[in-house]
């Protein structure tokens, strides 16, 4: 099956600050915000939704293709790519810009502050779909350059193809129009708890209005698991998924985006059961946590099993 993976490629920049944010802000003096966190060091990482996802992808056995833009120092990520037999041919490279770059600052607490330069990534990627192959396609839609997100969403309901709709960070900047049309026809909206709270503010619409429009919405709740929330019988029904157990949590960065991998995996790639895909989903991303950036982990698919199965109690695959 062909994967699509739209979004962003980035060098993440990884601090850890040893105490709590909020020790550190005084919520009535907000308005004049002005802190500086003394920071235990920096690492950097290979990132952005497109590579995390990809990459996640990889280990699990799929060849996604990769839509983004990356800028003028993009050879050592291509070079890890190359080295974890992930295809660049469709990443268009800006040479007048940088790779997009997050700045990750997290807190004890997991809380995590983050400035964003997006370089290449203000730039659309061109994607030439005309040549490409629909037939057994699936897609996500990632947080990425704007105007990639809303047109590839609106190529993929043309051409009817399967996508999965993850607006993340880029939610902010969306109007109230153009977030629902993206909603609208997708096979799963997908979000944290606070995303999916933004994205009800912004476009006015309730959890049964939602899923008027999207098939399955999927909320993810960090440690506490997720939910899969869908329709039955014309009724609403949230089924809780828990997360798998760590082993220790290092580094919450780019937990998601494995989630989004694994839910892509066990969705469209096995029977289409939504309640394994999120299992499957859970344990990548547990992996994840493990580790310090989100393209450290690793595991095979044996490793994969034996997890899934003192998860879940089930096979995996």
């Amino acid at each position: 099956m062909n994967i699509l993976v739209s979004g962003s490629l980035a060098y993440d920049r990884i601090m850890d600050f040893p105490g709590k944010f909020s020790d550190h802000i005084l919520p009535d003096k907000i308005h004049v915000l002005n802190v500086c966190f003394m920071i235990d060091g920096l690492k950097e990482n290979f990132g952005g939704t497109a590579g995390n996802i990809a990459y996640a992808l990889s280990l699990l056995g799929e060849s996604p293709t990769i839509i983004a833009t990356a800028g003028r120092d993009f050879e050592l990520y291509r070079n890890w790519f190359k080295n974890n037999k992930i295809s660049t041919e469709n990443i268009k490279i800006i040479d007048e810009e940088l790779t997009a770059g997050a700045y990750i600052t997290t807190d004890k607490s997991d809380n995590q502050i983050t400035a964003f330069n997006p370089g290449a990534m203000k730039f659309s990627s061109s994607y030439d779909f005309e040549s490409a192959a629909h037939n057994n396609t699936v897609a996500i839609v990632s947080p990425g350059n704007l105007d990639d997100m809303f047109g590839f969403s609106k190529i993929y309901k043309q051409k009817k193809i399967d996508y999965i709709f993850d607006p993340g960070q880029s939610l902010p900047a969306w109007t109230k129009e153009r977030l629902t049309e993206m909603i609208d026809g997708s096979k799963i909206f997908i979000c944290n708890d606070y995303e999916l709270q933004l994205a009800q503010d912004k476009t006015s619409m309730t959890i049964d209005d939602i899923l008027e429009k999207t098939e399955i919405l999927v909320q993810t709740k960090s440690e506490h698991g997720s939910v899969v929330i869908l329709k039955e019988h014309g009724q609403t029904k949230n089924i809780d998924i828990p997360a798998a157990k760590v082993d220790s949590v290092k580094d919450p960065t780019g937990a998601g985006d494995a989630y989004r991998a694994g839910l892509i995996k066990g969705f469209f790639l096995s029977d289409n059961d939504i309640i394994h895909a999120a299992k499957i989903g859970a344990v990548t991303a547990a992996y994840s946590v493990e580790v310090y950036g989100p393209q450290n982990f690793n595991f095979t698919p044996e490793s994969f099993n034996k997890r899934f199965e003192e998860a879940f109690g089930e096979k995996a695959f």
